[in-house]
């Protein structure tokens, strides 16, 4: 009564699970990738064991941080660089702002984090608790082209005060005027198939939800950074 599905081969790196990587869906469900539970490492204390939270969310590719024998050097090249990518999302230093669901209820207004806080579930990249946040996907101001999607505007029944947005968001659901433009964040795994990205379909390619994330945090990523990451996520 169970079904669990991933990438499990890379046409530049080659099988997911090779030489001690955990990618595919093999390893889910076992001691590799912990069993998913409401909380599971989430970085604001929801985790109802106590665990605290680790940024530390993908060790699919551990093992390909290592020199490799016996293998072509195109994978090679391909394994590190996914490696790398991987290393990035789990370290990579993002200072949060802006984030309506997190910024605002926190009452903070620069949050230190990684691409982990939000992603946090281990070896998923889901948020592991309902926590819908905005990023700005759906504003006007996206980095990204939206100009295609309807402009729709809503007003503040007490106070008067219009917003205007691409997305309602959670909105409608819960009339609570904080929650315009909040949404459930994505599962990680299987995205090489799930093109184009975001909930309005506004990225393209994995290329531009980097530079989505690039613009709109001012992450300082480098080119070769933004080939890894894209390596790694591509590999999910």
């Amino acid at each position: 009564m169970n079904l669990i599905t991933a990438q499990a081969f890379d046409y530049r790196a080659g099988l997911l699970n090779a030489d001690g990587a955990k990618g595919g869906p093999v390893a889910i469900g076992t001691d590799a990738i912990p069993a998913f539970f409401i909380g599971i490492n989430d970085p604001l204390g929801g985790n109802p064991f106590g665990t605290p939270f680790t940024p530390v969310v993908f060790r699919l590719f551990d093992a390909w941080a290592k020199p490799q024998a016996n293998v072509f050097q195109d994978w090679l090249n391909a394994r590190a660089s996914i490696a790398r990518g991987q290393a990035l999302f789990n370290s990579k230093p993002i200072a949060i702002t802006g984030v309506a669901g997190l910024n605002d209820d926190l009452g903070v207004a620069s949050i230190p984090g990684t691409c982990g806080t939000c992603h946090d579930s281990p070896g998923i990249g889901n948020h592991s608790f309902p926590a819908p946040l905005n990023i700005g996907v759906g504003d006007l101001t996206s980095p990204l082209d939206v100009s295609y999607l309807p402009v729709i505007a809503l007003q503040n029944k007490t106070t008067h005060e219009i917003k205007r947005i691409t997305d309602p968001g959670r909105a409608p659901i819960t009339g609570l005027w904080k929650d315009i433009g909040r949404m459930k964040g994505p599962i990680l795994r299987g995205l090489a198939s799930r093109a184009p990205y975001f909930h309005n379909g506004s990225a393209d390619s994995l290329t531009d939800v980097i530079e989505f994330y690039e613009k709109r945090f001012n992450v300082g990523l480098s080119a070769q950074e933004k080939k890894d990451l894209i390596a790694f996520l591509s590999s999910l």
